[in-house]
């Protein structure tokens, strides 16, 4: 193969938009250079923040051209100098980076750093393994490092059909705690009991999430609660928590003002605190002990990634208005002909 020759389909954008902003681009590929490697991707794992960065309302900013992307998985093309940990013909799965614009995954090749990169399990197939770190990543530091959930103890995980919502019942089970998750609809509360969750809120047909909590733990014994969404909400979520219970907010779904409850946190004694995968990428102790757990588990049979849909490469423009109706259970693929 001649690498000097060679070309990727990208996926780009040059103004904050809707999906039709996103363009397919052939870019020419450098050869890898020190610490680098060449991808041939073989899927591509889509996440709401996506969404929220080709918007401009990411805590990332796109800089134009920019690319967009988080997750994938593929084959190595080629490795650049210094890199021993993968060669030519291994399968990877990609780490998120704290650069979308410089190393989205929206293509059919891409040069990556190698610390982002990790082999990719046997037991997974190609479509999982491309589904894999965005989601556990998060999902182990917000339960286990942020949260300090383990056996015995009660979790609230919002947001629990998303793909980190799912990932955190799992780890959250894995550990040994009870949980309950909770979604907005009825018909996502069938689906989330159909995949086996066993206790599950719908918030449009249990509209006061403070007296479905209680009900459930017979009492304001909720320690841990995971929330994608903030919003009015919280207040509710507070006044169910245990005494020195923990609240570990990772996302902004709701489109409303978020309170902060002074008076419940002042008597419980909570703590409150934000968290981003980010926290765990760039703590190599965090990131190995994270890596060591996902991938143990895995193996385990603990966690296995709920894809919902798959897309062609050449079809985002529809993977990305189903990402955005908020329709899936899991994660959304796009697989490419390679």
């Amino acid at each position: 193969m001649s690498f000097n020759a060679l070309q990727a389909k990208t996926w780009r954008f040059n103004s904050i938009g809707d999906t039709d902003v996103l363009t397919l681009e052939t870019l020419p590929v450098a050869l890898p250079a020190a610490g680098e490697v060449l991808i041939q991707m073989k899927t591509i794992g889509l996440n709401r923040a996506d969404v929220m960065f080709r918007r401009g309302t990411y805590i990332q900013k796109a800089v134009f051209p920019s690319r967009l992307g988080y997750e994938g998985a593929g084959v190595v093309l080629a490795i650049g100098e210094g890199v021993r940990q993968f060669s030519p013909g291994d399968a990877v799965s990609i780490l998120p980076t704290d650069n979308l614009a410089k190393y989205g995954t929206y293509a059919d090749k891409f040069l990556i750093p190698e610390t982002f990169l990790v082999h990719k399990p046997d037991s997974l197939s190609w479509e999982e393994a491309s589904s894999i770190w965005m989601q556990y990543l998060t999902a182990w530091g917000g339960v286990i490092h942020a949260g300090g959930v383990s056996k015995g103890k009660t979790i609230l995980i919002t947001a629990a059909s998303s793909s980190v919502g799912l990932a955190a019942i799992q780890i959250a089970e894995a550990a040994g705690a009870k949980v309950i998750a909770s979604t907005q609809t009825i018909e996502k509360k069938q689906r989330l009991l159909d995949l086996g969750v066993k206790n599950v809120i719908a918030t449009e047909d249990e509209p006061d999430l403070y007296e479905a909590l209680v009900l459930r733990l017979g009492g304001e014994h909720l320690d841990v609660a995971f929330d994608a969404v903030g919003g009015p909400h919280i207040e509710q979520i507070a006044k169910a928590m245990s005494v020195g219970g923990t609240m570990v907010m990772h996302g902004a779904l709701s489109p409303e003002i978020t309170p902060f409850p002074l008076k419940v946190a002042l008597r419980k004694s909570l703590t409150m605190r934000g968290f981003l995968f980010l926290e765990v990428l760039h703590d190599p102790v965090l990131r190995e002990q994270a890596r060591r757990f996902i991938l143990s588990s895995i193996g385990a049979g603990y966690l296995r990634p709920v894809i919902d849909r798959c897309f062609n490469f050449e079809d985002m423009h529809d993977a990305q208005r189903y990402l955005e109706s908020n329709q899936q259970i899991g994660k959304i693929v796009v697989t490419l002909d390679t």
